[in-house]
């Protein structure tokens, strides 16, 4: 078995594309157009990721998405786990641990900081067991209308240990999804909704984050409806101009976990009331 690093030429996408295919049927979306943009136009940089081959048999592959994020008020370059696959042949061997092994290797000596990731219950216990990972805290499923965030901008930026740092290059990147594109809308002084369909009628998801420098706050308003926001926030303060409920569990699919890994010194796991996440950092829609 040979372990090679990723690669995003036509060729590479196209090996991924047939993989992901054969062991998630029904993720038609993983086409290596969408690979394309997700791996190779991040403005942050390209994917980080290893593949293992057994001759000409692409056997398992795993990437994560380098992003800029704020660590416990420092700027710090981390990366997003993401995108994993193991063909049924070659399950139970213990591929997606020595991927991910050489990934963080090859993350930290390209000086990413820490890697993070939204887990479901099932995969969760492997990454913490098997590699390394801390559990922050379960997401929190809401619905709701007007503003998620209960505080302004700045205290929200101020106060979390842990957020991602949009840049108007990689806001543009990130909601142009070529499988499911977020519409940028009007949301407060010094903030940008992001809203996108769930594919429920009178449903959209919504995130919130900073307005990033240089860039002009949206003339658009936000789609008359409910909205669905899957996510951290800070704990605390008083809600402002919103009306926000949690789902109850046993109408949510799967339970979601925040993950974290420091691959850097000094890196210190954020504390489970202090992230700031939300759909646009993680993939969910």
């Amino acid at each position: 078995m040979e372990i090679r690093a990723v690669s995003t030429d036509a060729a590479a996408l196209a090996s991924y594309e047939q993989l992901f295919q054969h062991c998630f049927p029904g993720a038609s979306h993983l086409n290596a157009t969408y690979l394309d943009w997700l791996y190779a136009r991040n403005p942050a940089g390209q994917v980080i990721g290893c593949d293992a081959w057994e001759g000409d048999t692409l056997a398992a592959h795993y990437v994560c998405v380098p992003v800029q994020a704020v660590v416990a008020g420092r700027p710090l370059r981390v990366m997003l786990s993401l995108n994993t696959a193991t063909h049924p042949d070659f399950q139970g061997k213990g591929l997606f641990t020595r991927l991910a092994d050489a990934t963080y290797q090859a993350g930290a000596a390209a000086g990413v900081g820490a890697v993070y990731g939204v887990a479901n219950a099932n995969s969760t216990p492997g990454f913490i067991r098997k590699l390394g990972f801390t559990l922050v805290r379960p997401l929190d499923a809401q619905i709701g209308l007007g503003r998620i965030d209960d505080r302004d901008a700045q205290a929200a930026r101020e106060q979390a240990e842990f957020r991602r740092d949009w840049s108007q290059a990689a806001l543009a990147w990130r909601v142009a999804n070529p499988q499911r594109s977020y519409a940028l809308v009007r949301a407060a002084d010094g903030v940008v909704g992001a809203q996108a369909s769930t594919g429920k009628p009178g449903l959209r998801a919504w995130d919130e984050v900073p307005l990033p420098s240089g860039m002009s706050a949206p003339s658009a308003s936000p789609s008359f409806g409910m909205h669905l926001h899957l996510g951290l926030r800070p704990r605390g303060g008083d809600r402002k101009s919103a009306m926000w409920f949690d789902i109850p569990q046993r109408f949510r699919p799967s339970p979601l976990n925040m993950i974290f890994r420091p691959l850097g010194e000094g890196v210190l796991v954020p504390s489970a009331d202090s992230v700031r996440l939300g759909q646009l950092d993680f993939d969910a829609f």
